[in-house]
């Protein structure tokens, strides 16, 4: 007897280090799921998507609008010498249009379609993208004002915000694009568009309403509450066009189900 309860408990020990065993050899525990791996966070997401991003932006357009807006500005500089009044407010203004070419380029991403399933919305995608090349833009703009001799310079904040506006209505063009067509490279439609407007808008547009005025005319202040205006207009439609499409989420919504 002694010996037959000397195996039992031998046997129950074995079977006890067996199990310990067991647990330590990292295999899972029948009856016991697996945990989770803990979900990467939206910060961390866009982290890891700046380099990919900044790699895929359209610098060529953005390059080539920064250097044709600077020569722009700079040339009758070094040739005369002395530029006047009017003709630095134009040279300016087609400095801010020849910038807004090459952004209308930004929303160009030929992976566009391949890269719809990554966990972010659309929003934060064009948002990254702007956010990259914003630094690049204040640069661009404060050499094409200090290019500008300063006693014929037009007033700084206004001549920004003027800018600032036609940067948005370029941003706008494109993001339109994509979001009425899916177009994965908007680039040239929306900078046509925008040269188009830039060219017609002031011939066309009634004396009451113009945008386009000399800095010592009466309507200088008037016309740059207008754009504001437009400023303001611009960048919440923009802010909407980048929201996803319901009826594609309901349709993904759907199929997801389904499968």
């Amino acid at each position: 007897m002694l010996g037959v309860t000397a195996g039992a408990a031998g046997g129950r020990d074995d079977r006890r280090g067996r199990v310990a065993r067991g647990h330590g050899s990292g295999r899972p525990t029948p009856g016991r799921e697996p945990r989770p791996r803990p979900t990467p966070s939206t910060a961390g997401i866009i982290r890891a998507l700046v380099l990919p991003v900044a790699r895929t932006l359209p610098w060529l357009p953005l390059a080539a609008g920064g250097a044709v807006g600077l020569l722009l500005v700079g040339v009758p500089r070094l040739v005369s010498g002395e530029t006047p009044e009017e003709i630095a407010l134009l040279l300016l203004r087609g400095a801010a249009l020849a910038f807004g070419l090459g952004l209308a380029f930004l929303m160009d991403d030929p992976a566009r379609h391949t890269t719809a399933g990554v966990p972010v919305r659309r929003a934060v995608r064009a948002g990254l993208r702007v956010a990259l090349v914003a630094p690049v833009a204040v640069g661009w703009w404060t050499a094409a004002l200090l290019l500008v001799p300063a006693e014929v310079r037009p007033p700084v904040g206004d001549m920004t915000l003027e800018a600032a506006a036609t940067a948005v209505l370029a941003l706008l063009a494109g993001a339109a694009a994509v979001r009425l067509r899916d177009e994965p490279e908007p680039g040239q439609a929306a900078a046509a568009a925008l040269l188009l407007t830039g060219l017609v808008a002031p011939l066309l547009m009634p004396d009451r309403w113009t945008l386009f005025v000399q800095p010592h005319a009466d309507r200088w202040d008037e016309a740059h509450r207008s754009w504001a205006w437009l400023l303001a207009g611009a960048a919440l439609v923009w802010a909407a066009c980048l929201l996803e499409p319901v009826r594609r989420r309901r349709v993904r919504a759907v199929f997801t189900a389904r499968h």
